[in-house]
């Protein structure tokens, strides 16, 4: 019985020399198109696909492959009696090895204003067909959809002949993954392109981009996997320059302070520890910046996570390298930058494109044998229905507070209370049970510098003790959603010290 093999890819990394090998071998090899003209051309003997099936290629290429005389050889099982003898009966020969891969389906999409019509044009119907039955049969057949596998398929089948049950599992499990991935990819297009926002089903592919030495913990195994068509401003697209290899709460956390740095159009820097930031300072250059967001908390700060979303130079990397960080996030560094924080073995330093920020649609929480899904909260202080609700109007000192803290407070976990003046962070009340706890936190943080400063509520109050005690730390000047039964019991009591409060109408929880 001559031994067969069937290869189509559209991606041609080192089918030629698999090729010759599996020639070497004593395969005939079956080809179509593009792959079949390669081989031609470079003297590897090939058996058209059409001179098997005795049925020309037709509609453009779309029917090629889809014929008994291919898949009775890829779904045969070679020692069924009955099998064999229905596979003599109409000529049909078995084929040992598929190797194939798909149409650029995601690479086409991946291109700006892609057509419905291209889209549909690269999916791949055939290809994904002939994987499928090779992998069911997988006892019989050896199904290659990854040039990383050629080598040791070719390593067996040298040494014994042919490849290891083990071998042919893991390639065939590998073939459903990928083809399962490719139809989401095509369903979850289709269902954007059309609008559809909450699907019956969703399907979620992500690619694995490092295993982690550990999770959240070191008792926990733990993987880093990334989104192949995700948000370009992520840090499972930055590059990392220096340092060594991430951890599962770096991750965490360098996400958190990439999501409060990109709030800002001003020179910012960020501070993060535990996804919650401990200082953010704005400035007229980086280095202002980061010394704003460093005197917002100099002992947390230790052990951080910084983003900053302007170049970082010489004179903010010497501010940087003087303290113990996990993390750099920026836009770019500079050679003498480089030069001088590279000096510290382990910190990771990483750039991210800030200019070509695409965010994704909706943001994925797992819990327990499930999924939420939401759109993320990009509300911010342009699009609130602003209202003064106080008989104080706001200084031009407290807008510039206030706005500060509506951006930074949406980004700290609830219930969150958030103290600022003009440029920077002072104060930061996270993840309490009660608001007057959280506010009681931030007021202790400022200290002093809470006197004429702005406080940022993430929902409201529901009843007056927060302004009350935020009256008794010095604070001037309020933000909050607004919405409680007891507004005006709030309202009341920013009025009777003075305070300039007001109402954004859209609450931030974050959980």
């Amino acid at each position: 019985m001559t031994k067969r093999a069937l290869i189509s890819v559209s991606n041609k990394d080192g089918i030629l020399e698999f090729a010759k090998e599996l020639v070497a071998l004593g395969y005939e090899v079956l080809s179509t198109g593009g792959t079949k003209k390669l081989l031609q051309d470079n003297n590897v003997a090939v058996t058209a696909v059409d001179e098997v099936t005795k049925f020309p290629e037709i509609l453009d290429g779309r029917v090629k492959t889809l014929n008994p005389m291919i898949h009775g050889g890829l779904l045969g099982k070679f020692d069924e009696p009955s099998h064999v003898a229905q596979m003599q009966e109409h000529g049909i020969e078995p084929i040992e090895i598929v190797c194939v891969n798909l149409y650029p389906f995601v690479e086409t999409i991946s291109k700006p204003n892609v057509s419905w019509d291209d889209a549909i044009e690269n999916i791949d119907i055939g290809g994904p067909t002939m994987l499928r039955s090779a992998a069911k049969n997988h006892d019989y057949v050896t199904v290659i959809v990854d040039s990383n596998d050629y080598a040791q398929v070719l390593e067996e089948l040298k040494a014994d002949g042919k490849t290891t049950i083990e071998t042919r599992r893991r390639l065939a499990a590998k073939v459903f993954r990928h083809t399962a991935a490719y139809d989401s990819y095509i369903s979850n297009h289709l269902t954007e392109a059309i609008g559809e926002e909450f699907p019956e089903n969703l399907t979620l592919t992500y690619e694995l981009k490092q295993s982690l030495r550990y999770g959240e913990n070191p008792h926990q195994k733990a993987a880093f996997y990334q989104k192949r068509l995700g948000s370009d401003f992520s840090i499972a697209y930055a590059q990392q320059l220096h340092g060594k290899e991430l951890s599962y709460n770096n991750i965490q956390d360098a996400n958190a302070a990439l999501q409060i740095v990109k709030e800002f159009d001003m020179p910012a820097a960020v501070a993060v520890k535990h996804m919650n930031p401990c200082g953010v300072g704005t400035g007229s250059s980086i280095e202002e910046a980061f010394n704003k967001a460093y005197e917002a908390d100099p002992t947390s700060i230790f052990g951080g996570i910084i983003a900053l979303n302007e170049e970082v130079d010489q004179a903010t990397a010497e501010k940087l390298s003087g303290i113990f960080l996990e993390i750099i996030i920026a836009p770019s560094f500079t050679n003498q930058a480089l030069e001088i924080l590279t000096l510290k073995k382990n910190i990771r330093l990483m750039t991210i494109d800030f200019s070509q920020a695409k965010q994704d649609k909706f943001n994925v929480v797992s819990v327990e044998g499930g999924l939420l899904v939401q759109e993320p909260d990009r509300f911010g202080f342009k699009e609130a229905d602003i209202k003064v609700v106080t008989d104080r109007e706001p200084t031009e000192a407290e807008w510039d507070a206030m706005k500060l803290g509506w951006a930074v407070v949406k980004h700290v976990k609830s219930n969150a209370i958030v103290v600022t003046d003009s440029q920077m962070t002072l104060g930061v009340g996270a993840g309490q049970m009660n608001r007057v706890g959280a506010a009681k936190i931030a007021f202790e943080q400022a200290g002093d510098k809470a006197k004429g400063a702005a406080l940022a509520s993430d929902a409201f109050f529901p009843m007056s003790d927060t302004v009350e005690a935020a009256a008794a730390a010095g604070i001037t000047a309020i933000i909050q959603p607004g919405g409680s039964i007891k507004d005006q019991d709030s309202i009341d009591m920013a009025n009777k010290h003075g305070i300039a409060m007001v109402f954004t109408g859209v609450r931030h929880f974050k959980h």
